[in-house]
């Protein structure tokens, strides 16, 4: 059985906070949640409390790369370009940074090697371009994790080619944007196709690709974990996993 990890697993550099499961349960799961460009942890920290998912430790990463211009908030691109003519920073700026230290620092180092977890246990869930980031980082893995839920957050152009020669990852994906005025469109849809072997989509029937507001916005994702999350309870502690 993994252990839950705790702040001082973490290199010191890495800002984070960690959320544990409900009382009295075992962290078989871990969700690693990834806000959306500018934001900071702060919001996702929230969120995962508000989520209290069975078994479940919830890690709120905060992206490396503060904004320029001492503007509020991070972001997890490499590089940061402004759209002239809309007046807005550009999502899809290269996500090697921030892949690599997810992969290495956070996933291979902590959750692997330190506290025993398996990618098959690891889940991620990203707002827009925290979305991205950890459609970059399973792809840079190479490997089959628990799933994904992206919101608002398409493969980033860097990766759209990535199936080519490796093949289709196994990760599961749900993908949720709204109507129109989303980064969700036909063209990204068929990119993650591309790259993922399962992709659930989920087009809400409003306007642009903000969080979910309601109940029947928030279900799809809801359904999601219920389906991926692992359980332990009712399995003998010294129970050996087969496979």
């Amino acid at each position: 059985m993994p252990r839950q990890p705790e702040k001082s697993d973490f290199q010191p550099h890495l800002q984070l906070s960690i959320v544990p499961p409900p009382a009295s349960q075992s962290p078989v799961n871990v969700l690693i949640l990834l806000h959306g460009l500018g934001d900071t942890k702060d919001s996702f920290t929230q969120l995962a409390r508000q989520l209290v998912l069975p078994e479940t430790v919830c890690i709120c990463m905060q992206a490396p790369s503060p904004l320029p211009f001492d503007l509020a908030g991070f972001h997890w691109g490499d590089d940061i370009t402004f759209d002239q003519s809309m007046g807005t920073m550009d999502y899809d700026t290269g996500f090697e940074k921030s892949s690599r230290v997810m992969k290495e620092d956070i996933i291979e180092r902590v959750l692997l090697q330190t506290c025993g977890y398996k990618t098959r246990n690891i889940l991620f869930f990203g707002y827009g371009q925290g979305g991205m980031a950890a459609i970059a980082t399973v792809l840079a893995s190479k490997t089959e994790y628990e799933g994904i839920v992206s919101v608002g957050g398409p493969i980033p152009s860097s990766l759209q080619n990535s199936s080519d020669k490796e093949g289709k990852n196994q990760t599961p994906v749900a993908v949720l944007g709204g109507s129109s005025q989303t980064l969700i469109t036909q063209s990204a849809l068929m990119s993650l196709k591309k790259a993922f072997q399962s992709i659930e989509y989920t087009k809400w029937p409003r306007p642009g690709d903000g969080m979910p507001r309601n109940r029947d916005e928030m279900l799809p994702i809801m359904k999601f974990f219920a389906r991926r999350l692992q359980s332990k309870r009712g399995v003998p502690e010294d129970a050996v996993e087969v496979g």
